[in-house]
């Protein structure tokens, strides 16, 4: 078994011949049908399945296939070369299977096998297929051309296969980055596959280290359940909440190129706030990355963080105490008499259509129900008067009286409700019983003097949305098949109850880190938060311990960081591919720290790195001085903020609390001293983040005394190629 052993590549050269030309011939003829645009419904979805089989035969020229497996069923006498791609083909002329999609149920034996003799399944729509594998290959194709062809199995032949998986493998991850998030369809691991695969009724959380492509993997499951249960599960019902939407814009060429489309993306803030258009004053808005100034992290913070309490499911439950107050004394103890002498209209009467036969309908929708019986009441009343210059006047009085009425009915502004919880002038006896005792002062106080600016935080969305969706209820173009929650750990318990409930079937994947949780003054601490939201038998955990992104030394290096910051459960395993080791440079002065930055750069590119390069700062004022320095030196840089939409490529410079998510060919880390990472478990999250977006060089430059992070990686480097600037 070796590498592109040329009687494979011979193999495989007539049959890649043929395929392309049977998508050559179907293209073809898709072509020579006219493009419909006229109004005809029928004819415009035909169209429709047209231009999509259009485009991913187009996108299959220039890769039908990326993998072969021979498999033989049991009772049959030979074994059926099966090849995956990541769309299905079958033959124009007698319907013969030539490639078969990577989500179809037997697909998952490519995946799934490992090598050996034993017999295999796979779940099949008839039943369990059972079987043997007698070959697995790895095939690289582009632009049509056959580059490459690996045999990782083959029956009968002696040798480790997974060494040689591993080296196809080890070949896909040396490739350089571009400016956007690959789909991984041809290397998916074992353990990813399986995730993919979960069932659909469940919450999946996900516990990936950097690098790990939980990120991707839960992309791919997206595919596959649209595949999966094509009949029941819609694109448009979909959504996938991001950190921030410059990252939209990183992962938005994985989907398409999967073949699907239509699937929501947002942040949570976004989607928050288009939610409550309408609710919140026009000068409301929601803050971002205020705690990152140097110096400004949790641990300055009055204990509990207003976002951690505020996230909190005991503060969703403080509002389940105040909205029943206020909805049991919604109504107040009135009678309405639309003009003297006439029936009245009891309270009771009143309370037993709101309270009583309108129960199951949300507050607001109580609200106007009840308003319209009362009004038709009030019609009745008016046609048992016959002379019809006493009906007029009756109906004009009643309708003043009736509006004086619903005048103590109280406003339905979750704003003011909100406000009012922290409103320490206010005296509601059932409130100040048993809520606002249960609120910090600092944070009562805090709260309530930013809100009566009318401004409101990111952590007062959830609380703000939850409240409108008990008044309002959620409508069923707001209720989701499946949701995605990437970078998870920065995501409050309250945000994803909040969600449950926009998912009636539960059906989650939430993926995340908790080594790179820095935003832990609002998000989760342990993933447990998020357990106790889901009964036992509805959720499933998964670890994804293995890094497939950066190179042993750079691995090895994060590691040490989060070690030296006294966290050890969630170490990255990296895959034994080597680079150079990580170059730390000591500057002895404060004058060189920029231009050192500029030659750094420089050099890596000298020496070959082609692709992408990120210089990553601890804060977002250092970002703009480094992006200013490179320039001035010639070089055309993107400065990464928080409000941008697009990540380029190229040369980036971007603070290291938005490098989530992203990844470059090589990275240079700025001011890794003692006063920008200190020794504790926030600074060493940030480190880690930045230090893990590398995935073959990684450059620490510092000035002064080194951060205490560096532990280990520092003694090892200074005692060999560490260089000093003077």
């Amino acid at each position: 078994m070796t590498e592109t052993n040329q009687s494979a590549y011979l193999e495989e050269q007539p049959r890649l011949q043929r395929t392309s030309e049977e998508i050559r011939k179907q293209l073809t003829r898709l072509n020579r049908v006219a493009r419909y645009r006229g109004d005809d419904y029928t004819e415009q979805v035909l169209e429709s399945v047209r231009e999509e089989t259009r485009h991913n035969l187009t996108r299959m020229s220039a890769e039908p296939y990326f993998g072969r497996l021979d498999f033989q069923e049991q009772k049959t006498a030979q074994p059926e070369a099966l090849y995956i791609g990541k769309r299905g083909l079958e033959n124009s002329q007698n319907g013969q299977l030539l490639v078969i999609d990577w989500r179809a149920p037997v697909a998952e034996l490519y995946y799934a096998f490992n090598g050996g003799e034993e017999a295999i399944a796979y779940e099949s729509p008839d039943g369990t297929v059972e079987g043997n594998v007698h070959l697995k290959r790895n095939m690289v194709i582009r632009d049509g051309e056959l580059l490459r062809v690996v045999d990782s199995y083959s029956l009968g032949q002696e040798g480790e296969s997974g060494g040689v998986a591993d080296e196809f493998l080890l070949y896909r991850l040396g490739e350089n980055k571009d400016n956007k998030l690959r789909d991984i369809v041809s290397t998916i691991q074992g353990e990813q596959d399986r995730i993919i695969r979960a069932d659909r009724s469940k919450a999946l959380f996900i516990q990936g280290v950097a690098g790990s492509g939980k990120t991707t993997v839960a992309l791919h499951r997206l595919a596959y359940l649209l595949y999966r249960y094509r009949e029941s599960m819609r694109a448009e019902r979909m959504i996938i909440f991001a950190p921030n939407r410059m990252f939209l814009d990183y992962i938005s060429g994985v989907l398409p190129e999967l073949g699907v489309g239509h699937i929501q993306q947002t942040v949570f803030t976004d989607w928050a706030l288009a939610k409550l258009d309408g609710v919140l004053l026009s000068d409301a808005a929601a803050s971002y990355g205020h705690w990152f100034a140097l110096g400004k992290g949790a641990s300055d913070l009055k204990s509990p963080p207003p976002g951690r309490f505020k996230g909190s499911i005991a503060f969703m439950a403080l509002l389940d105490v105040a909205l029943d107050h206020m909805e049991a004394s919604f109504l107040p103890e009135l009678n309405f008499e639309p003009w003297e002498g006439t029936a009245m209209l009891t309270a009771r009467q009143i309370r037993i259509w709101f309270y009583e036969e309108l129960r199951h309908y949300p507050l607001m929708k109580r609200k106007e129900r009840t308003e319209a019986r009362i009004k038709r009441w009030l019609e009745m009343e008016l046609d048992k008067t016959a002379d019809p210059n006493i009906r007029k006047e009756r109906k004009k009085k009643a309708s003043a009286r009736l509006k004086s009425y619903l005048k103590h009915w109280p406003v339905l502004s979750p704003l003011s409700f909100y406000t009012q919880l922290f409103d320490p002038s206010d005296s509601s006896e059932q409130l100040a019983a048993s809520v606002k005792p249960n609120i910090p002062l600092h944070i009562a106080e805090q709260t309530y003097k930013q809100l009566k600016k009318k401004t409101v935080t990111n952590d007062d969305l959830a609380p703000l949305l939850y409240i409108l969706d008990r008044w309002s209820g959620i409508e069923s173009i707001d209720r989701f098949d499946h949701a995605v929650i990437d970078e998870a750990q920065d995501f409050s318990p309250f945000q994803l109850a909040l969600l449950k409930n926009h998912v009636p079937s539960g059906s989650f994947t939430v993926l995340g880190d908790l080594s790179q949780g820095i935003h832990d003054y609002q998000g989760i601490h342990s993933w447990d938060e998020f357990f106790d939201l889901f009964e036992a038998d509805k959720r499933d955990f998964y670890r994804l311990d293995r890094s497939y992104r950066s190179t042993t030394e750079i691995i090895e290096f994060a590691n040490g960081v989060l070690t030296q910051g006294g966290m050890t459960d969630s170490l990255a395993v990296p895959v034994f591919r080597t680079g150079k080791p990580v170059q730390i440079t000591a500057l002895k002065t404060k004058a060189v720290r920029l231009p050192t930055l500029c030659k750094t750069v420089l050099r890596l590119r000298e020496e070959g790195i082609a692709g992408t390069i990120a210089v990553i700062t601890r804060t977002a004022q250092e970002a703009e001085e480094a992006h200013l320095a490179l320039a001035a030196s010639g070089m055309e840089a993107n400065l990464i903020h928080a409000g941008r939409l697009r990540y380029d490529g190229g040369l980036s410079v971007v603070p290291a609390y938005l490098a989530k998510g992203l990844e470059f060919d090589a990275v240079v880390l700025t001011d890794v001293d003692d006063l920008h990472y200190r020794a504790d478990t926030r600074d060493a999250k940030l480190l880690y983040v930045a230090s893990t977006r590398a995935l073959h060089r990684l450059e620490v430059l510092y000035c002064g005394t080194p951060s205490p992070l560096l532990g280990e990686a520092l003694s090892i480097n200074t005692s060999g190629e560490a260089s000093i600037h003077q």
